[in-house]
This record gives structure tokens, C-alpha cells and sequence, in this order.
């Protein structure tokens, strides 16, 4: 019941440090992804020449512990690759942020993963290029941060476990190495957790049903598993239910979660707003270059043009200076608490939304045009409000603090 044996790289990738990751190597990845960004979204094919051209530059393994191999990038120099990706394909980088959030945790001082396991996805990825994603919604279920226990049920089998179970939205499950599966156990009193499995184990199996709005390269299908056999020491992390809420356990699992969070919520919002950056350079070329007759210039000389744009710059400094401003706070052992985490998500995908919004505004039929990069751009954008938290879970948190301490001060 072994996790089968890593594959052998088909050519040594090179392993740049974070501090060699330069401006150059990522301009030319965000052209090359652009490139074919509109085939990928028409035909929701896996990208995997993206992900090769990550790999021969070493940057799959970024974050991963240095002591394994990889980077052990900070979050500044995550959320620049993340950035870049994102400007010329974004299904790539959202694929690429969830490996990103798996390696960073494989460093938490809170981690109850077996260290040989640590060890084996963190080279997997330096050495293959191995990817790994959390497999957490179900039909019934849900996203497991609303609660409740999930469907999917691992029982002891012998000297292991054998998983049965259900998950939707398993996004890039084309290209994944590794599946990090939120299940209960089957026992008295079931515990939740994390069973590590490997994509090519026995009893997995894919039902191809993404036809998705936006993103559509991110392959987030559903899977199945059916009497899938692992270790014993594949369940990585199994607690009561309790003690996987956000403020239990001490002060240092505490901080450990927040930091997650902010990775998480960071990441996230320099991807979607690096979409609305590449919305806004082609909006930008575009009146430039757009002259109609009727006004003998180009549509940039007009002053309502004029301020609209400037409306837009003022969205993306926002999101510039809320997104640097976290992540020095998490680089710098700083993490903001997980309730303004969620609000840095809601004004960033927010802002982010309306630049798009904007620039659909200001071009027209031009920007609805499918042969023009600005429809895809907006129904990429929209995907932002999917994530965990939602935006309505965001505010709760956020209004029941005001009101509470609001209270207290009274």
C-alpha cells in the first residue's frame, strides 16, 4: 500500500534561489503563457507546457523547504510568480498557488506531518515538478469551512487505510502528483484530517465535468475514491473535529493558522488582481490606438476616458499597497489575524472585478469580442468571489469584531 516511487525528471530543472528569481525570467514566462492563454481557455486542456517551463526554471519547488531541496521562498517572492503567471495565464497560477499553500504548510511549526513525507512531496516537487492540491468539497458537504464532517471516510484496513468518498472542484487534478484528502475516520468518535494519497494510487478515479464560466485550464473536476488503499502513516494529520478551529490549540498553532491564512488570501488576490492588470493594459492599448472617425483622435484624448482609467489606477495602487503591506507583515513574522486577511480578500477581488468592469465599459463591443483578450479576463475575474472565505462569511467576521469590541468598550 506504498506510495508509488517518484518518477525520474526528464531533465535536471534548474533550482534558482528566491533572490535569483529577477524581473527578466518572469516578464518572458508572462508573455509565453499569454501567448496561449485563449487556446487553453477554449479548449480547458490542461496546461502543461506552462508547467514544464516552471519547472526547467525551478520554480515548482520554490517554496518548498530549503532542507529538502527547494527555495523556502518567502511570500514576496511567492506572490511575484504568482503575479506574473497570472498575467498571462491565470488557470496556471491558481494551479501552481495551491502547491505553493501545500509546501509553505510543510513548514509550519505546527505541521503533524510524518517528516519522511515532508521530505518525500517537498523533493518530489524540486526533483519532478510534482504538484499537490487540497481535496476538501463534496457534493453534500460543501466546503468544510461552513463545518459539518465530510462524506469521505477512510477506515483502517490491516496495517493502513482505505478512503471511500466523493470530491468536486479538484483543482488541476490533470497534472497532480500528490492529493491532500480533507476525510473522517470511521471510528466511535470520528476524527478529521488529512490523508496523503497518490494521484496514480488504485481506486481513483476523475469524472471530466469542469465546463466552467471562467479558469476553464484549471481542470477542477470531480473525483472519485473508491477502496483506495494507503500507509498507515498517510493520514498526516488526524484531530477531533474541535481542535480544528481557528483559535484552538496554543498561541503557536494560533499564529501558524493566521499565517496560512494570509498566504493563502495574499496569493489569491495578486492573482486575480494581475488579471485585472492585463486587463488594464490591453484596455490602455486599445484607446490609444482606437481613433474613430467621428472624433479624429485617438479615444485616450478624452476626458471621461481619462478619468475612468485613472479610476482604475486608483483600484490597482489599492490592491498594490494592501497586498505589499500584508505581505511584509507575514515575511516579517506579522501576520494580520485571519478575520483582515478575509477583508484584504474582499477589497482586492472586489477592486480587482471593477477594473475589469471598467475597462468593459470604456471599450465597448470591442472589449466583448471573443477574438479580444478582455471577456476572458472578466470571466476569470469573477471566479475571485468562489474562494473560502466568501465574501458574505468575510463580513460576518468582520461586523461581529466591530460589534463585540464596540460592546466591550461600552
Amino acid at each position: 500500500m506504498s506510495a508509488l516511487p517518484l518518477r525520474r525528471a526528464s531533465a535536471a530543472p534548474e533550482h534558482p534561489s528566491p533572490a535569483t528569481v529577477d524581473a527578466s525570467v518572469l516578464a518572458r514566462l508572462t508573455a509565453q503563457f499569454a501567448a496561449t492563454a485563449a487556446d487553453h481557455d477554449l479548449s480547458g486542456a490542461f496546461p502543461r507546457e506552462n508547467f514544464a517551463a516552471l519547472q526547467a526554471r525551478g520554480l515548482i519547488g520554490l517554496v518548498a523547504p530549503a532542507e529538502h531541496g527547494g527555495g523556502g521562498a518567502m511570500l514576496a517572492t511567492a506572490r511575484r510568480v504568482i503575479s506574473a503567471v497570472a498575467r498571462g495565464e491565470p488557470a496556471t497560477a491558481l494551479i501552481l498557488t495551491m502547491t505553493y499553500l501545500q509546501h509553505h504548510a510543510l513548514t509550519r511549526p505546527d505541521s503533524r506531518w510524518p517528516a519522511h513525507l515532508r521530505e518525500r512531496v517537498g523533493r518530489d516537487a524540486v526533483e519532478n515538478g510534482a504538484l499537490i492540491n487540497a481535496l476538501r468539497v463534496e457534493p453534500a458537504l460543501g466546503s468544510p469551512a461552513r463545518g459539518g464532517l465530510p462524506g469521505t471516510v477512510a477506515r483502517r484496513d490491516g496495517d493502513g487505510w482505505q478512503i471511500d468518498g466523493h470530491k468536486l472542484y479538484t483543482t488541476g487534478i490533470e497534472g497532480l502528483s500528490w492529493l491532500a484528502v480533507w476525510a473522517r475516520t470511521d471510528e466511535a468518535q470520528p476524527r478529521t484530517g488529512v490523508f496523503l494519497v497518490p494521484r496514480n494510487a488504485p481506486g481513483v478515479r476523475v469524472i471530466a465535468s469542469w465546463d466552467h464560466l471562467g479558469l476553464r485550464a484549471s481542470g477542477s473536476h470531480e473525483v472519485v475514491f473508491e477502496n483506495v488503499a494507503i500507509d498507515a502513516d498517510h493520514a498526516v494529520d488526524l484531530r477531533a473535529p474541535a481542535d480544528w478551529a481557528p483559535d484552538a490549540g496554543s498561541q503557536t498553532d494560533i499564529d501558524a493558522h493566521a499565517t496560512q491564512q494570509a498566504w493563502m488570501t495574499v496569493l489569491l488576490g495578486s492573482l486575480y488582481d494581475a488579471v485585472a492588470q492585463a486587463a488594464r493594459d490591453w484596455l490602455v492599448d486599445f484607446l490609444n490606438r482606437r481613433a474613430p472617425g467621428s472624433l479624429g483622435a485617438p479615444l485616450a484624448s478624452l476626458p471621461r476616458v481619462q478619468e475612468h482609467v485613472g479610476e482604475i489606477e486608483a483600484l490597482l495602487r489599492t490592491n498594490r499597497v494592501l497586498l505589499d503591506d500584508a505581505t511584509a507583515a507575514v515575511d516579517g513574522g506579522h501576520a494580520q489575524p485571519a478575520t483582515d486577511s478575509g477583508l484584504l480578500k474582499y477589497t482586492v477581488t472586489g477592486n480587482a472585478i471593477r477594473v475589469v468592469e471598467l475597462a468593459l465599459q470604456l471599450s465597448g463591443n470591442h472589449g466583448l469580442s471573443r477574438r479580444n483578450p478582455l471577456e476572458r479576463h472578466y470571466r476569470d475575474v469573477l471566479c475571485s468571489r468562489i474562494h473560502t472565505p466568501q465574501n458574505d462569511a468575510i463580513l460576518v467576521a468582520a461586523g461581529k469584531r466591530a460589534l463585540l469590541s464596540s460592546g466591550a468598550a461600552a
